[in-house]
Parts: C-alpha cells; structure tokens; sequence
C-alpha cells in the first residue's frame, strides 16, 4: 500500500511547480477565458479591457490592505515563535512527538482546533508547530516525514470557513450587510452553531488526525529537516541612547500598554464579550504586543523580525496576482457563467452540493473566503430564493467548498512554507488525502441535514 502512495508522491513532486508559477498560469488561463466569453458577444477583441481589469485588481486599495494584514500576520507569528517562551510552551507539546504517525495526528488535532477559533491564528500556530516538531526530531535524530507534518500544520485550512471567523457565516450576522435587504440578518445559530455544522465540525476533529495518523504509520522515511529558529542573544553593552533598544523596562511597558488596550476592548468597552472582535487586526496587534514582551527588548525583537520577514516575500508578489485574477473574473462575469451551471442543473436536493461544487471551483481562482462571498454570495441567495431553499444551509455549502479546495490551491499555504522551509509540492500529496476526506465529511452532512 505504501509503494503506490509513495510514487503519487513523487508524480506529484515532478509535476507541481512553485507557487508563484502556479499563480502565473492561473492569470494567463484566466485571461484567455475572458477573452473567449467577452470575445463571443462582441466582435471586438477586448484585450486592453481585460488588461486594465487586471491591473485595478492588482492595485485594489482594500486587497492591498489586506495584503499588508497577511503580511504583519505571517512575520509577527513568525517573530512570535522564536521567543524562548513560546519555544519553552510548544515544547510541552512536542516532546509526545516522537514519530511521524503520533506527530501528525497531534499537529493536525491542534491545528483544527485553533482554526475552529480563528483562521490567522490556525495557520500560524500550525505552521509554527510543525516547525518545531521538526527541529525536535532532527534535534533527537528521528526518523520523521516532515513534508507531512506540514501538510498536517495546513489542515486547519480545511475547516476556518465553517468557524467562528468564517466570513459569510460572520458577514451576514452583522447589522447593514450588503444582502440584509434579501436575507435580513442570519445568526450564527443558524449557521456556525447550526447541528449540520457542528456534526460536520465534531467529524473533522475527530478523523482527520486519525487519517493523517495512519498515513503517518505508513511513512517514517527522514527528511531533511529546519534548523533550530532560536538564537541566543547575545550580550552587548549598549552606551548612551542605544539603552533604550536594550531596556527590558521599556519593552515590557510598549508592549504591555498594547496588551492591556487589547484587554480592554476586548473585556471592558462592549456591552457583552463577543467573538466578533477577532479580525486580522485584532490578530496583528495582538502578536505585536505578545512579541514585545517575549522578546523582551527592542533590540532582540527588531533582530527577529529581520529574520522573519523574508518569509513573506511570497504573500508580497503573488497575493497582488490573485487580486488581479479576481479583477478579470469581475469584468468577464465568469464567476455567474462557472455557477450558474450548476445552479440551473440542480434541485431542492443536489443544490447544495452543486453549491459546494462551484464554490470549490471558484476558490482555485479566488483563494479569498471574503472576497469570493462578494462575488458568489448574491447568485447563491437568488437561486436559493427561487428554489426555496434554506439561505442559512446554502451559506454554509459555499464555506464548506470555499475551504475544502485550500488543500488544493497553494495561495494560503505560503505563510506555513514560508516558516517551515517546505514547498508546496512537498505537502500537496498529503492535503491532496485531506480534501477526499473533507468531499465525504461535507457531502455527508449537507445531505444528512
């Protein structure tokens, strides 16, 4: 049984190239479909326009925005995880990872659970235990599939969109949603906390480290493994205001004020604790201050922070080309063409699955949870409204597609290869195992409820 899965493995690893080409391509396929659908209702050749819609998606003020945010998060998780204190904390959970199977069920149990929490602090708290579990074996010469420890960092991926961050489902919980007119406000009783989602939910926490365990039993070949991310700092005695860059007093005071304004919004300024707050910012700011205080001083963070930022040249180039893939898409109208056909072949039953299906489809091209639910959500309410149907259940059809094709699409997967030193066709074999399993678990509850 291991041969097999052994020679995909490699197949996959000749054949896949980076994620930067990968993005490439997708922009040329994208181009010659929008030139072959605005090509067939008009006479003209709309290469300029199709060129200009590309570049106002590269340049979108508010995806760049987003793209910072992404950054911030992937070089302070990054700064975050080679702290002597977060090294010491991860490291009360790796020391149970003494092979591959036992490893990768704990990354990937762990992973999902925070995924479930947040999206952002999923990935980066996957990726830095993966990390480290690999520093642990090469530091304990064990034998460990590192690729696939990795891949079980990235599972969390797999379920965010169906969590207490999820997009659509937070989106339309909110006052003044650009849908409240069509759907009126939906609470994630209906959606998060609905009885599909949380058998779907129990399913993914309890199977999928159990796959990844037995994948793992059947794969125990050494890698080359990462070096340790921690460095000593070193003493230097600072004169005059170089101090300043190595007082303890004044770093733990910076990032403690940060820390106890988050507190403070978090616990004291709203009526009522909600989970709401948690976004990228709140994310950033959060790891900002956290990365102040473990570091201890300016100095020993800013050194840190030199080391992690060359992890993010990835998201930096290639985020703005997938922006640029979602402007043409937006000017072709290709995202109603791709769903419609599923939503004009299907009924009351095969609608959320065909709904899932697209969704899937769409997210290789827009690897974005808000910025697909922009563009897909209002055809999805206004065939769900015509073949009544439930919104709440169609909503969660479109996140359950839109997270499970992560493990297909390379786009988010840039920040964990960036901390772990991986590539993308080392972990696409095994989130490639993931995806199946996440067809049946999907498919499984949107057809049982």
């Amino acid at each position: 049984m291991l041969k097999p899965f052994k020679k995909n493995t490699d197949k996959f690893k000749n054949i896949l190239p980076s994620p930067f080409s990968i993005a490439v391509l997708l922009t040329f396929i994208t181009f010659a479909l929008a030139l072959i659908i605005k090509s067939s209702k008009s006479q003209n050749l709309p290469i300029l326009e199709i060129l200009n819609a590309w570049e106002q998606g590269v340049w979108n003020p508010p995806m760049l925005v987003f793209t910072v945010q992404m950054i911030l998060m992937l070089v302070l998780g990054y700064t975050l995880a080679i702290t002597n204190t977060a090294n010491k904390i991860i490291n009360k959970v790796v020391i149970y990872c003494n092979n591959t199977a036992t490893s990768a069920a704990i990354v990937t149990f762990l992973s999902v659970i925070v995924s479930l929490f947040n999206w952002g602090l999923g990935l980066i708290f996957g990726a830095i235990l993966a990390r480290k579990v690999g520093e642990h074996a090469k530091k304990n010469n064990l034998k460990i599939n590192y690729p696939l420890i990795g891949a079980s960092g990235y599972s969390g991926l797999m379920v965010w969109h169906g969590g207490i961050s999820g997009s659509a489902p937070i989106k339309i919980a909110e006052e003044g949603h650009f849908l409240q007119e069509k759907i009126g406000i939906i609470s994630t009783s209906e959606t998060i906390f609905s009885e599909m989602n949380i058998y779907v939910s129990v399913f993914l926490i309890l199977f999928l480290p159990i796959i990844m365990y037995f994948i793992g039993r059947k794969s125990q070949s050494k890698t080359e493994l990462p070096s340790s991310l921690n460095e000593e700092n070193n003493i230097i005695n600072a004169k005059g205001a170089e101090k300043l860059d190595h007082s303890k007093i004044i770093g733990y005071l910076f990032g403690g004020f940060i820390f106890l304004f988050i507190f403070y919004k978090t616990f004291v300024l709203p009526e009522k604790i909600s989970l709401k707050i948690i976004n990228p910012n709140y994310i950033n700011l959060l790891l900002f201050s956290l990365a102040i205080i473990m570091h201890g001083t300016f100095y020993n963070f800013i050194k840190a922070l030199n080391k992690a930022i060359t992890s993010a040249s990835g998201i930096l180039i290639q985020f703005p080309l997938y922006f640029g893939i979602m402007g043409i898409m937006q000017y072709s109208e290709m995202i109603p063409i791709i769903s419609g056909f599923f939503i004009v072949n299907s009924n009351e039953f095969t609608f959320p699955i065909f709904t899932l299906v697209s969704a899937g489809l769409v997210n290789c091209f827009i690897p974005s949870g808000g910025g697909q639910w922009a563009i897909q959500g209002p055809i999805i309410i206004e065939a769900a409204n015509q073949l009544n149907i439930s919104i709440s259940k169609s909503i969660m059809a479109l996140a359950y597609g839109d997270q499970l094709t992560n493990m297909l699409q390379p786009f988010w997967a840039l920040p964990l290869l960036g901390i772990t030193g991986l590539k993308a066709k080392e972990i696409l074999p095994y989130t490639l195992i993931l995806f199946f399993a996440g067809i049946i678990i999907f498919t499984g509850g949107l057809i049982l409820f």
